[in-house]
This record gives C-alpha cells, structure tokens and sequence, in this order.
C-alpha cells in the first residue's frame, strides 16, 4: 500500500506543470511576440506618458446653457404723441393740492445707509468693511428686498422704518451679534423717494426727498428756477396720485403759502407756459399709458424669453439622458484599460471623458488594489502593445516593484492608455498553495483506494 501512496504521489508531483498553469510576464521573443520588460522609474514614466493620447471628448451638450443666445425683443415702435393744439388759456383755475401731514423720513429701497462710529478706536471697527466704508463714504445700499447686507451680523430690514426705529433694529442685531453696538446710522444717499420736475425750468430733473421736508419753490430752485418770458401765461402744474393741480405763476409768487406747499414721494411737476389745463392732464395720461406700454412689452417680453429657456433646458436634459442611456447600453465608443491577475476584482476600467486616469485609478477604483496575501508587490505590469502596424506582436511590459512603498507615487503619475492591461503576478507562496489545493483531492483518494485494497 506504501508503494502506491508513493507511486501516486510521484505521478501527481511530476504532473504539476499540467495540473496549475500560472500566467507570467517573459520578456523576450515568444511565438512571434516580442516582449520587452521596462521598470518603471521617474525617467522611464516620463517616457510611457508622452505617447499621443486625447481623451474622448464629452458631447456639447454637457458644456452648453439653456440661457446661451436668448435676448429680450424690442417694444416695438411707440405710436405717435397726441397732437393738442396750441393756446393760450382765458383765465386759469387754482386748485391747491391737499396738505402733506408732517412724517419723518422712512427709509426706502435703493437708499445709501452709513454706520459711522464716533471714534477710530471703536469696537463696531470689528465689523468687516465698516470702517472702510466710513473712511470712503461708502455705506450699505438698502436692497430689494428693504435689507441691508452687514458682514458678521447678516441681513436686517430696515426698509419702511424711521431712523430711529432703524437704529433700534441694527442695535438688537449688533448685540445679538456679540458685537458692542457702538455707533450711529445716517443715510448718505437718498434714492428711494423722489419728484420729477419739468416743463420750463432750468434743468429738468428728478429731486430727491431728503431727512429735510422738500417745498415746492426749493425743488425749483434746485433744478435752476423757472424759466419763462410772461408769468401771466404759465401756471405750475402737480399730478399727485391720480389728480392734476394747478397754481398760476403769478399767484404763486404773490402767496408765500403756495410757495411752502410740501412735496411728496411720486409726486410730478410741470411748469407750463403755453397749455391749459385740459392739455397737461393729457400729457401726464400719455406719459402713463406709455410707461404702461413699456411695462406690458417688457413683462410679455420676459415671459417669451423665460418660455424658451424652459424649452431649450428641457431639450438639453432629455440629450443628456438618451446620452447617459446610450452609456449604459454600450452604444457610446469608449476607451478601455483591462485589469487581470491578482487584483481584487479582474474587470475593465472605463477611461474617463474629457481627463486623463493613473494606474492607481483603475487599480484601486476598479481593480479593488492588489491582494496582500496572493499578489506579487514587485510585479505589478501594464502591459501595453505597439501603435506601429510593422510591429503588431510587439508589447512592452512596465513595471512597477512596489515592494518599496516610496514607488506607488509613480502609479499615480503613470497615465493609462486605451487597450492597456493590467496585470498583477501572484506570489511563490500562492503558485504553491494551488497547486496543493489541487493534488490533495487526488492524493486523499489515492490513500483511500490503497487502504481499500483497490
């Protein structure tokens, strides 16, 4: 029976090159291969990386916006001013406008806000840009939504609120902040309230309303006075919401009381010196209906222009999903690098659009790294064959001995091409694991059979 054992044991030894074949890299001429093994070294990886490679491009429809192209259509041709005849009115109505309660100043939209402190040394300096801004004038610009953007403390709503109740606002915000709330709050630039004048003044103009009540005969003189030849046939003219007023010039400056009448935000006023009434009212009515027309071609122009933005984002996703889908399906050409050997998972590695993929890309992505246990650390190899048709056997075989660490820094400077191959030896260890693995089944029925008499 020891005979056989040893018999069997014999057979099976001298049979393990048919038992276990192991794959290996060979450098020479092998069947009409040529292999040349080249290590991997900062010179030689300077080398590998200066074959010509693009990465597949991704479609246009990945970079394009679905804004790109759109603009606003005109209004159009506006139609032609009413024609009113000249004239000189008989006699001219006075109609005085209702009295402007005494209010003070609300702060508004588009209003320059300035946190000031009262000393250079002041701890509100802590807040980022606030000292910048009152060294340069700058303050913070109520926006549309009636906030003021403060750095450190955030946004605070002021729009609508006195100076006073502003202050009491950015106070609780300051002290909620942590910060000494050391300072005071002024408005720089005044842009919220205003009144239009025009007609026969000086500099037709737009005033604004400041902390300091605006009087009818100061907004006069702030855009250079009236200017006409004959106070007897001109009359100024206020439209306030809705109602057209009137004072002849004459009466105007013979009565201090029409002088000091208060202007009001919104308010418009037209010195006029040729038309009655009739025809005044008429040229705020038109100035209206054409701002309204403005406002409707723009409001129809905005919802044109929003409707084809929707329209081109929609068809931009729908080519970017039938472009995903085609991935998916494999109808898209891509680049491949294969992984084989000792690696945690033998697959291919797609490379990537539009950049370039390492070794350590694929390995460690895809590959799953390289096992400890089975895989050779010294002969990690890309295997990759020649561009050249006179040489198509030719493969050059790169490898990297990562047995001292310090190399995997090159793996990820080593840049794949399409159609590399991966490929990672196993240890002495593992060749003879398996091949134990796979005699021992043999050599257990072989003793069976002996002990058996068979």
């Amino acid at each position: 029976m020891r005979s056989l054992v040893s018999l069997g044991l014999a057979v099976l030894l001298a049979g393990c090159g048919t038992i276990y074949q192991t794959p290996g890299v060979r450098e020479g001429v092998t069947r009409g291969s040529k292999v040349q093994v080249v290590p991997i070294t900062p010179e030689t990886l300077l080398a590998a990386n200066r074959s010509s490679y693009e990465p597949r491009p991704l479609p246009a429809i990945f970079t394009a916006t679905a804004g790109a192209g759109g603009a606003l259509r005109g209004a159009g041709a506006l139609p032609d001013p009413a024609f009113l005849p000249e004239g000189r009115p008989e006699a001219m109505e006075t109609r005085i406008p209702p009295e402007v309660p005494d209010r003070p100043y609300t702060i508004g939209v588009g209003d320059v806000i300035l946190l000031a402190t009262p000393t250079a040394g002041s701890t509100v300096e802590e807040l980022t840009g606030l000292l910048a801004a009152q060294n340069s004038r700058q303050g913070y610009t109520v926006q549309d939504d009636g906030a003021i953007a403060v750095p450190d403390v955030g946004r605070v709503q002021i729009a609508g609120l006195t100076l006073e109740e502003a202050e009491a606002v950015v106070f609780r915000r300051l002290v909620e902040a942590q910060i000494d709330p050391a300072f005071s709050l002024e408005v720089s630039g005044f842009n919220s309230k205003r009144v239009s004048i025009g007609g026969a003044v000086g500099t037709p103009t737009v005033v604004p309303i400041t902390l300091t009540p605006l009087r009818l005969d100061a907004a006069l003189a702030a855009v250079g006075g009236v200017q006409v030849a004959d106070q007897d046939y001109a009359t100024i003219r206020l439209y306030r919401d809705g109602t057209l007023y009137q004072i002849p010039m004459r009466e105007f400056f013979a009565n201090p009381a029409y002088q000091k009448i208060r202007l009001t935000d919104g308010d418009s006023v037209f010195v006029d010196t040729e038309f009655d009434l009739e025809k005044a009212q008429s040229y705020f009515q038109e100035q209206i209906a054409l701002a309204d027309y403005r406002l409707e071609a723009r409001t129809q122009a905005i919802s044109e222009l929003n409707t084809e933005i929707q329209i081109r984002r929609a068809d931009l996703s729908e080519a970017r999903e039938n472009f995903s889908t085609g991935l998916e399906l494999g109808a898209v050409d891509r680049d491949y690098v294969y992984l084989t050997g000792e690696v945690g998972e033998q697959s291919r590695f797609a490379l990537p659009f539009e950049q370039r993929a390492t070794l350590a890309d694929a390995l460690y992505d895809q590959g799953g790294g390289v096992p400890n246990q089975t895989g050779s650390a010294g002969q990690i190899y890309v295997l990759r064959g020649s561009q050249d048709p006179r040489e198509f056997g030719a493969v050059t075989a790169w490898q990297l001995d990562a047995r001292n660490a310090a190399n995997l820094t090159m793996m990820t400077r080593f840049e794949l091409r399409p159609n590399d191959v991966i490929f990672v030896a196993e240890q002495p260890i593992t060749r003879w694991s398996r091949v134990v693995n796979q005699i021992t089944p043999s050599i257990i029925n072989i003793t069976a059979n002996a002990a058996n008499g068979n």
